[in-house]
């Protein structure tokens, strides 16, 4: 799991975020990236993440992905 920090103010009010390069990374594509390939980017490691943790859960037969809908 990536750690990721929050710096706050003397308010604590938080102003500003920390992730880890790894991170970085993944999510700017290139030097000169635009807002919409930043967003692209992000969008695609959020919906990876997403896709993994389904991964590790497990499958429900068909009554229960019904049960649990209806919830």
């Amino acid at each position: 799991m990536l750690e990721i920090e929050y710096l706050t103010d003397k308010n604590g009010q938080q102003k500003a975020v920390v992730i880890p390069i790894e991170l970085w990374k993944r999510i700017m594509p290139k030097e000169n990236a635009s807002i919409e390939e930043i967003s692209e980017e992000i969008e695609d490691y959020c919906l990876n993440k997403a896709m993994d943790e389904a991964e590790k859960s497990p499958l429900l037969g068909r009554k229960e992905a019904l049960d649990y809908l209806e919830k």
